[in-house]
């Protein structure tokens, strides 16, 4: 009797006791495997937003270096007919309404001359040395300047084409956590469960990618147009600075208003002063 008392007093406290925990109770309601999946969702959409970004960023930059290379292309094949087609030194630097990195390096080679010849240069020490120097200076400058607006923008491109594989990987390496997280919590391995999640995941590496190859293919073309361009305005900067030495590095400054130059002009107009004592002197002949 008293073995079947004490078991019967035995048997409450076992049936009293809660098998399950505070955490596994709000797991059961599915409040706490919420927070990790709406966390890796995010972080995933959130790396192709900006994998999204990176690739107007550099379409836009490929359009824009596209156009500019093509003006580039345009205006120096136009000046540089002109330059090689004037009659002389001297008339090269009237050639007026010029664009492009070469005409642009013909005005600074143009305007040093004429300051040296004129005398208006400063004595200080950008202006030093003779005037061979002081044209190879600042034809260098000026070709530095051109150099600097030819690779704006580009190194922007090789970041994109650097990092965008691998922003994508930390998209897809973050869902695959997440995904791999709700199926362990799911009790469920099967290929359907496993697939969808991480081939969702898989696709932020894909986006990745297709945002590199693009950017480093523009940093590419557009490195290699940098570079022809640039030996021609090196060829061009020495060519300009062996016609300034066949002329002493002298040139006549422009003339403006009434004053003109005695040589017959383009169009084949004598200097009026000139035309004035041609025609006096015809008249004195004719009453003679």
């Amino acid at each position: 009797m008293t073995e079947t008392t004490s078991a019967a007093t035995a048997i409450p406290p076992a049936a009293n006791q809660i098998p399950f925990s505070g955490a596994d109770i709000a797991s059961a309601a599915g409040a706490t495997p919420a927070a990790p999946e709406i966390t890796s969702a995010l972080i995933v959409d959130a790396t192709l937003w900006i994998l999204i970004g990176f690739s107007v960023v550099t379409w836009a930059l490929i359009l824009i270096k596209g156009i500019q290379h093509l003006r580039i292309s345009r205006h120096n094949r136009s000046y540089g007919k002109k330059f090689w087609g004037a009659q002389d030194f001297q008339a090269a630097a009237a050639l007026e309404g010029n664009k492009g990195p070469a005409a642009r390096v013909a005005d600074i080679g143009f305007t040093t001359l004429i300051e040296a010849d004129g005398g208006t240069t400063t004595h200080d020490l950008e202006h030093t040395g003779d005037r061979q120097e002081l044209l190879d200076r600042r034809l260098r400058q000026q070709m530095q300047k051109e150099r600097g607006a030819l690779e704006s923008g580009l190194a922007i491109l090789a970041t994109i084409g650097s990092i965008s594989p691998f922003v994508g990987l930390f998209g897809t390496v973050w869902g695959i956590m997440g995904a791999l997280t709700s199926i362990s919590k799911s009790g469920s391995a099967s290929l359907d469960v496993v697939a969808g999640p991480i081939g969702e995941a898989l696709v932020a590496t894909a986006v990745g990618i297709a945002v590199a190859v693009p950017a480093v293919i523009g940093y590419n073309f557009f490195i290699r147009r940098n570079k022809v361009i640039w030996a021609f305005l090196d060829d061009f900067a020495i060519d300009f600075v062996h016609l300034a030495l066949k002329t002493s590095f002298l040139i006549k400054r422009p003339v403006s208003g009434s004053v003109a130059s005695p040589r017959t002009s383009g169009t084949g107009a004598k200097h009026p002063v000139l035309k004035a004592s041609h025609e006096d002197l015809q008249a004195e002949g004719a009453q003679i």
